[in-house]
């Protein structure tokens, strides 16, 4: 085990050894492996996935050497699937990797069942008829699919699954759970017990802020009918009210005490967000439901009653200006309170899976511990099919990214992206694939993209000249470049959904390789 802690050091910072662990047991099957699909294997197999699938029919030409870094010279003639299955094994021998030398069409029309077996598929390169069909296989199998493209200078990312739960979202910026705003008993105690008037300058500067905070906000309480700051004239007098207390003009406590003055004036109670998942109709478990749908029921009901309205403790408290003696203490009444909530969490997670006549202990209690660490932070994503956003996308939103000056672009490339697949099915060939003038495949590309439009309720709309001759110009080559980006993107949200770490994002990802812009829509 040690050998794999050194290999894989710096990523296990990012999501431990439980994420690492559930991308070893991954099993990936790879739809198309030209450089769009190379790039997002390679970056998978690197970080250790458990095993990859590859799956190609066609034969190494000459032309793939100029984009597709998994090839060279001796591979031309060969199997695509092998030659760069081979290279990929090459990059880390832990990896069990195949490959089925196949076109993915075919196999999604006459072997639906074969994707049963991946923990996900990563498609590239598909036309729509064969997204839409994969997607409902994918959909039925319970198997997560991750849809890739690149097309000259433009490209797509779009995840289906019917739901993912995240527990550890892991966001850039969340506020400490101190619970100012409302103290439980232990902590009032400790509180009470400092005297922030000492007039020992050593003993003044070393009231941690968490102290100071609770008891100015006290005195303000009981001079404001019993509450806290709420009008902004209100929170800047609770500020002076802060400093006044200071006795000299070097004591970093009452500065934090000042900056996080804002963590008193938050609102009590859950954000709206979490009142949505354990509102979620999921969260009305059965024998059926999972683990994480049976946390958020015992979470629903901690919530309403000894919680009062308030998530699980997470437990730490940051670094701040203090004396040793204090911060340890403090530490330990909040790492306290965070245990005592974590089992009454417990308890209520055995007895709904007992109800269920299930286990009682199939839910390990280091889930459960995790769970209510980050209780406030939870997420559930959910993913229209892609069939239905096809045939019946947001026509507001559609609209609007139609006029929006800064998303007219991205979705001109979505739409064109749908209408070259659409000019494929009838002149079996994309527009500029072939040498020769363009203007013919311009105006039938203009054409189809009108068409497309009119058939999403958009009559009268239109994609702009240059887009469409920019379209014709990239031939539906795959540049290495683009073929790299839109790769690592992929790779990541992989990551993001067998790790069940981070918030993979939603809607259809468009990279727009002209003005260097990537945009989110939701259609």
């Amino acid at each position: 085990m040690a050998e794999p802690k050194i290999k894989y050091d710096r990523q296990l910072r990012i999501w431990g050894e439980q994420g690492q662990a559930a991308l070893e047991k991954a099993s990936i099957c790879l739809l198309n492996c030209g450089p769009t699909g190379s790039e997002t294997l390679k970056n998978l197999v690197l970080g250790g996935i458990g095993s990859i699938t590859v799956i190609d029919g066609s034969k190494v030409v000459l032309g793939d050497l100029g984009n597709n870094f998994m090839l060279d010279e001796s591979c031309v003639g060969e199997s695509k699937a092998k030659s760069v299955c081979a290279f990929l094994q090459e990059l880390n021998d832990a990896v069990k990797a195949k490959f089925i030398e196949e076109y993915p069409e075919a196999l999604i029309k006459t072997n639906p069942s074969f994707f049963s077996q991946f923990t996900l598929v990563v498609a590239t390169q598909l036309v729509e008829d064969s997204m839409v069909k994969l997607d409902k296989i994918c959909r039925e199998a319970n198997v997560m699919l991750i849809f890739a493209r690149s097309y000259g200078l433009t490209g797509l990312v779009r995840i289906s699954v019917k739901e993912h739960t995240v527990i550890e979202s892991k966001p850039d910026h969340f506020l400490d759970d101190l619970r100012l705003n409302n103290p439980w008993p232990e902590l009032r105690k400790f509180a009470e017990t400092i005297d922030i008037n000492v007039q020992d300058p050593v003993a003044h500067k070393h009231t941690p802020y968490v102290v100071i905070l609770l008891k100015v906000a006290e005195e303000w309480a009981k001079s404001h009918q019993g509450s806290l700051p709420s009008t902004r004239e209100e929170k800047r007098e609770f500020k002076e009210l802060l400093k006044s207390k200071t006795i000299a003009f070097d004591e970093d406590n009452y500065k934090e005490a000042v900056e996080a003055s804002f963590k008193v004036f938050s609102s009590r109670g859950i954000s709206q967000d979490l009142q949505q998942i354990i509102d979620d109709s999921q969260a009305e478990v059965s024998s059926n439901s999972s683990n994480y749908w049976v946390m958020v029921a015992a979470l629903k009901d901690f919530i309403a009653s000894e919680g009062g309205g308030e998530a699980p403790l997470e437990g730490s408290i940051p670094d701040m200006t203090s004396s040793t003696e204090h911060y340890v203490i403090l530490q330990k009444i909040y790492q306290a309170k965070a245990e005592a909530d974590f089992l009454s969490i417990e308890q209520r997670v055995r007895n709904i899976l007992k109800k269920l006549g299930r286990e009682p202990e199939s839910i390990s209690k280091a889930t459960i511990k995790s769970f209510c660490r980050n209780a406030r932070k939870l997420k559930v994503c959910r993913y229209r099919l892609i069939e239905d956003e096809f045939s019946n996308p947001s026509i507001t939103e559609l609209q609007k990214y139609l006029t929006d000056e800064d998303y007219s672009v991205a979705v001109g490339f979505y739409i064109l992206l749908r209408a070259a697949d659409r000019f494929a099915a009838n002149y079996n060939c994309f527009p500029g694939e072939f040498e020769g003038p363009l203007d013919e495949d311009i105006s039938r590309l203009k054409t189809t993209a009108v068409g497309v439009l009119s058939d999403l309720g958009c009559n009268g709309s239109t994609v702009t000249e240059d887009l469409i001759n920019e379209m014709c110009r990239f031939g539906a080559a795959e540049l290495h470049a683009v073929a790299a980006f839109i790769g690592g993107i992929a790779s990541q949200e992989v990551i993001k959904l067998i790790t069940k770490q981070f918030v993979p994002m939603s809607g259809t990802f468009i990279f727009n390789g002209i003005d260097h812009k990537s945009q989110l829509l939701s259609l």
